[in-house]
């Protein structure tokens, strides 16, 4: 009886997933002029090749996409190199009072982000770096370090200390055992706080609306919430077909890097 409850469950969680999807694909199918107003349960055309155009090129949503793409990458990465430099300093290094420095840094994690805004807003007008990409990656960067900092510092923990011991009986420096020994070891962990980070910059909506405005410099989240206002005339297929191609990326890189993903996430799980 209980298994039999837990697959009903489970298939209900899956088809609830699934239903919204298998609608946003037959929808983003159907011609945006033959488009009733009510959503359609079964193909009626094959236009995505139409609408993808009118989201991507006459919407300017790919000017936004390229820019994710480019904070995704970068900022994730960058966030994740200062994590392990961070949870390098506070696990390995004789530093004093290492659990201040630990909960001075995850307690970015814990205050909500609508807090920030508008000191956030404030400061980037008075700097010039409103509606900059150089804006938006520091604070994507800023953003992303305390989570990433949780994972990989949890993950530090669990390696030996007589490994650093022997590596500096040897006279290798620090810098030279973090990137020879602990960044090594420590590549499930951190290619699974990138793919989370990754995943938290391209699906930004809340900071790209707030600190940009520019088609070349807003996140395409901010650009596909956009594009619902002035394209609404064209109805919901150019919109679902947008959300479609915006919502491949984060789907491919999971997918390709599934097997590391799924290490890291098993390694910090048993930290």
């Amino acid at each position: 009886m209980g298994r039999t409850v837990r697959n009903v469950f489970v298939a209900g969680c899956v088809a609830f997933w699934l239903i919204p999807l298998y609608l946003l694909i037959v929808n983003a199918l159907t011609p945006a002029t033959g488009y009733t107003g009510e959503p359609d349960w079964t193909p009626q055309g094959f236009a995505i090749f139409d609408n993808i155009k009118t989201a991507w090129s006459d919407a300017g949503i790919g000017d936004s996409f390229l820019s994710s793409a480019l904070y995704a990458v970068v900022c994730g990465a960058a966030a994740v190199l200062v994590a392990a430099m961070a949870a390098f300093a506070v696990v390995v290094l004789p530093i004093p009072k290492p659990a201040f420095w630990f909960w001075l840094i995850y307690s970015g994690t814990l205050f909500p982000l609508q807090m920030f805004l508008a000191p956030l807003f404030g400061m980037y007008a008075d700097g010039n770096l409103y509606d900059t990409r150089l804006g938006l990656m520091l604070v994507y960067v800023a953003w992303a370090v305390p989570f990433a900092f949780f994972l990989v510092r949890n993950q530090m923990t669990t390696m030996p200390p007589e490994v650093t011991e022997a590596a500096m009986l040897d006279g290798a420096s620090f810098l030279r055992i973090f990137w020879r020994i602990h960044v090594p070891l420590m590549a499930p962990t951190l290619g699974a706080a990138f793919i989370f980070q990754f995943t938290a910059v391209w699906n930004d909506l809340i900071l790209g609306i707030t600190l940009s405005r520019s088609p070349d410099v807003q996140p395409v989240m901010a650009a596909l919430s956009t594009l619902s206002n002035a394209y609404a005339s064209s109805g919901p297929p150019v919109i679902l077909a947008g959300a479609l191609i915006v919502s491949l990326p984060t789907l491919l890189v999971f997918l390709v890097f599934r097997g590391l993903f799924l290490r890291g996430v098993t390694a910090t799980a048993r930290s």
